[in-house]
C-alpha cells in the first residue's frame, strides 16, 4: 500500500484493526516517525510488535485505544467467557418469551457521555470498546447504544453479583398483580356479557396457565363477587356525579315481558353535567313481579329515584302510550307535588314518546295499503324459508336487475 499517513493509522486503530495499521507502518518503514508522533514508542519482543504508552494523553486522542490493546488477547479472552457465561445464565433464569425489554437507562451502566460534537450531535463512548456512537438524547434516542451493548464483547461486569440481582429484578417486575387481574377478568365479563362461570371454562384455565404458570384460578362465585364489586363502585361513582350536576334531570322508563313471560322495567336519567355534555345512564334495570298496578309501578321508580338520592331534581319522565303509563304517572307526580319536588307543580312532567306516537300514526297510514303490505310480508317469509330459495331469489336480482349486492330481504317490526 505504500506509505500509511497517520489519519488512516488513526482510522484503524478506531475500528480495531491494530494488527493491520502496524504491518501497514512496518512495511512503509514509517512506524516509529508515526508512533513517536503519536507519543508511543515500537519495539521487538519476540516476533510480536506492541506498542508501549509513554506520555499521557488526552481522553479525545485514540491513546486509550492502544492501551487497551496491549493486553488484547488475555482481555477478550477473559471478557467473552465471562460475558458468554452472563448471557447463559440469564437465558437460563430468563425465558425467551419472558426478558424483560432493555430500558434506556440500561444503557448507562456501559456507556459515557461526551457531549455533543462540532455538529451538536450527541456522543457516548463505550466503556468495553471504546467505540464511540451517536445517541443518548431526545432526538437520536438509545436504540443505536442498546443495540451495541448487546453484541459488544469487551463489556465485562466487575461485580458478578450486581448482575444476578438485576435478573432477581427483572424477575420481581414480571409479578402479576392478582387484585388487578380479577378487576380485569371481572370488567372483561362485563362489557362483553359473558357468564361467570367462563373463568371455570378449562380451555380458558389452560390458557391462562400457559401464559403466567403462577396463575391461580378463580371460580364463578368469586367472578360474581368482583362484579358485584364493581358495579357497587360504579354505582357509587354515578350517585355522586349526579348530586353534583347543576341541572334537573328527565327520565325515561320502559316496561316489557319476556319470552319467560317475566316482567321487567328500565329507569334511564338524561341529565347535562357541568362541562355542558349530555349524558343518558341507566339507573336500574330489574326484574318487575307482579302485579303490575299503578301503584305498584310508581313505587318502584320512586324507590329508584330515592336510592340514587335524585328524587327532588326531577323535570319529566317520557313513557310511551300504554294505558297502564298513563295511570302511573298520574300517581308518581301526585307523591312529587305533595314534597314540592316538581317545576309548575308538575305541569311539564309528563311527556309522550315522540317515536311511539309517529309510529301509531304510520301504522294507521298503512291499514290503506293493508292488502298489498301482507303479500310483501309472506313474499319475504317466503323467500327466507331455505337457503335455496335465498340463492335463487339473488339469482333473479343478477339476472334480471344486473346488481349485485350483499343487502337481504328485512322483516319490517310494526312496533318499531
Amino acid at each position: 500500500m505504500g506509505f500509511v499517513s497517520r489519519e488512516e493509522f488513526r482510522l484503524l486503530v478506531q475500528w480495531w484493526d491494530y494488527d493491520e495499521a502496524l504491518n501497514q507502518l512496518i512495511k512503509a518503514n514509517k512506524t516509529e516517525d508515526v508512533l513517536a508522533d503519536m507519543g508511543c514508542a515500537v519495539r521487538p519482543d519476540s516476533g510480536a510488535v506492541e506498542a508501549q504508552v509513554i506520555n499521557e494523553m488526552d481522553s479525545e486522542t485514540v491513546g486509550n485505544e492502544i492501551v487497551d490493546e496491549v493486553n488484547v488477547v488475555d482481555l477478550e479472552n477473559e471478557t467473552i467467557q465471562g460475558v458468554n457465561e452472563l448471557r447463559r445464565i440469564e437465558d437460563d433464569v430468563l425465558p425467551k418469551s419472558k426478558k424483560a425489554k432493555t430500558s434506556s437507562a440500561d444503557c448507562w451502566k456501559v456507556f459515557t457521555k461526551l457531549g455533543a460534537d462540532k455538529d451538536g450531535n450527541p456522543l457516548a463512548k463505550c466503556n468495553g470498546c471504546s467505540k464511540i456512537l451517536k445517541g443518548g438524547d431526545r432526538n437520536y434516542g438509545t436504540t443505536s447504544l442498546n443495540r451495541h451493548m448487546k453484541k459488544c464483547t469487551k463489556i465485562k461486569y466487575a461485580d458478578v453479583g450486581q448482575v444476578m440481582m438485576d435478573l432477581q429484578g427483572r424477575l420481581k417486575n414480571l409479578t402479576i398483580d392478582k387484585k388487578v387481574s380479577r378487576s380485569m377478568c371481572a370488567t372483561a365479563i362485563i362489557a362483553h356479557d359473558l357468564p361467570c362461570k367462563f373463568v371455570e371454562f378449562q380451555k380458558i384455565r389452560d390458557w391462562m396457565k400457559y401464559l403466567n404458570p403462577e396463575f391461580s384460578p378463580i371460580s364463578r362465585n368469586t367472578a360474581k363477587a368482583d362484579v358485584d364489586e364493581i358495579f357497587k363502585t360504579e354505582k357509587e361513582a354515578l350517585k355522586k356525579e349526579l348530586a353534583n350536576i347543576p341541572s334537573r334531570i328527565s327520565l325515561t322508563s320502559d316496561m316489557w315481558t319476556a319470552c319467560t313471560s317475566e316482567g321487567y322495567i328500565c329507569l334511564t336519567a338524561h341529565y347535562v353535567d357541568s362541562n355542558w355534555n349530555l349524558k343518558s345512564k341507566i339507573l336500574n334495570f330489574c326484574h318487575m313481579p307482579p302485579p303490575h298496578t299503578r301503584s305498584e309501578m310508581s313505587k318502584k321508580i320512586l324507590d329508584f329515584l330515592s336510592d340514587r338520592g335524585i328524587e327532588k331534581k326531577i323535570f319529566s319522565l317520557t313513557l310511551d302510550n300504554a294505558s297502564a303509563n298513563d295511570v302511573m304517572q298520574a300517581h308518581l307526580k301526585r307523591q312529587l307535588v305533595l314534597q314540592n319536588w316538581l317545576l309548575s307543580k308538575g305541569e311539564f312532567f309528563h311527556v309522550r314518546c315522540s317515536a311511539h306516537v309517529l309510529n301509531l300514526i304510520v301504522q294507521e297510514g298503512l291499514k290503506v295499503i293493508g292488502d298489498a303490505l301482507e303479500k310483501i310480508r309472506e313474499s319475504v317469509k317466503y323467500v327466507k324459508g331455505s337457503e335455496g330459495r335465498m340463492k335463487k331469489f339473488k339469482e333473479c336480482i343478477k339476472l334480471i336487475g344486473g346488481i349485485e349486492t350483499s343487502a337481504g330481504l328485512s322483516y319490517d317490526v310494526s312496533t318499531r
